[in-house]
């Protein structure tokens, strides 16, 4: 009966084994793929040198690992005690030549690893000079991405990184507190990283990992890293450092397009927001005010007041604590990467109660009846 009990027990762990390596292999879709698969890298990326370096380490690794593993199995086993034995085996201690050879072995196989290594290295911390500059700044739990060049001012988006395909992207990374306004643009001439209560969030981790390895975000510091790649596409990605209880609903995505497709959505995202001026969009306009939406969200071309047809507030002078919505509707997802922008049900939920759908969100409850609700998704329908 106990030998029965213990084969079900040992059938039982091998159903859990099996189910969580399959778990590893699930594939997205109906596309045969993995979508976050660090080892199928992107045409033309970083993550190309980096795989590259991991497919000559790892069977070094892997080949060191048998031979000392072996030998320690084979010294087990040959040396064992037999019977009454008390003898020991003859020590090896002091052989110089033994010294020698395991002293020069290693050696050599941590060069054979260390030159492409620190060739990777350098290689990865060169940036092209055309390189599109993009400002990535983390918070509890979404990203936001600001186009840094002089032809792409006032380009401000969330969740979804637009770049060129074969373009150098360097990406200057920074962590700021979730609460407190920050603008880049009002940091004093010559500083990069924010200071003081702006600079107090957690840290973070970027990762797309078919176009890089993930760089750590830490406040206090602005990290950089680059990527490219020749292949258009959608890549995911995601926060790969726990940051609070939506760390797992931190998510973005990076849509790799055309030279000629990235300059036609970099004009389209450089223009102010329409102004909403009759219908139930006007009214939410009004709503999106007297709600302080307005005091978290900053909108290119919001009018002074709420009032349609005011005076627009420059964007550089709005606040930056939730994401900019100026061209909300242009986007796919939104809320870390969790809801479908397209969806007027997940709008309606996420105003309503946004910590029901997604637990941790800094974004607060703010009672909105159910009218008030409807003329906010009808004005941000407009915000294309």
């Amino acid at each position: 009966m106990r030998g029965g009990r213990q084969r079900s027990r040992a059938g039982w762990a091998m159903v859990l084994v099996l189910a969580l390596l399959l778990a590893g292999c699930a594939i997205g879709g109906d596309t045969g793929e993995i979508p976050q698969n660090a080892l199928d890298p992107a045409a033309g990326t970083v993550a190309e040198e980096q795989d590259a370096l991991w497919n000559l380490v790892f069977p070094i690794a892997v080949g060191v690992f048998i031979l000392v593993q072996g030998l320690i199995l084979f010294a087990v086993w040959r040396f064992r005690a037999r019977g009454e034995e008390r003898e020991l085996p003859k020590q090896v201690a002091g052989n110089t030549r033994l010294e020698i050879f395991w002293t020069i072995i290693p050696a050599l196989i941590l060069a054979l690893i260390a030159i492409p290594a620190v060739r990777t290295i350098f290689t990865l911390s060169t940036v092209d000079e055309d390189a599109l500059n993009v400002r990535v700044i983390a918070k509890q739990y979404w990203w936001e991405f600001e186009y840094e060049d002089p032809a792409q001012e006032g380009v401000v988006t969330s969740t979804q990184l637009h770049i060129p395909t074969g373009r150098e992207v360097r990406l200057s990374m920074q962590s700021v507190s979730s609460s407190v306004p920050y603008n880049p643009n009002e940091l004093p001439e010559g500083e990069l990283t924010p200071t003081g209560s702006a600079a107090q969030g957690v840290i973070h981790s970027f990762w797309v990992p078919r176009l890089a390895g993930k760089v750590d975000v830490v406040p206090g510091h602005t990290r950089e890293m680059k990527i490219v790649t020749d292949e258009p596409g959608l890549y995911l990605g995601q926060c790969a450092e726990f940051c609070g209880l939506a760390h797992a609903n931190m998510r973005f995505s990076v849509l790799a397009q055309t030279p000629e497709e990235f300059e036609a959505w970099i004009a389209e995202q450089a223009e102010p927001a329409a102004d909403a001026t009759e219908g139930m969009a006007a009214e939410g306009q009004r709503v999106f005010e007297s709600a302080q939406c307005v005091a978290c969200h900053a909108i290119g071309g919001y009018p002074t007041g709420g009032e349609p047809g005011g005076e627009p507030i420059p964007l550089d002078q709005q606040p930056r604590v939730g994401p900019n919505l100026t061209h909300f509707n242009s986007r796919d997802n939104f809320a870390g990467g969790i809801l479908d922008v397209d969806s007027d049900e997940d709008l309606q939920a996420w105003l309503r109660n946004p910590q029901a759908e997604k637990p941790g969100a800094q974004m607060p409850n703010l009672n909105l009846s159910d009218e008030a609700i409807d003329t906010l998704v009808a004005y941000l329908r407009t915000l294309d």
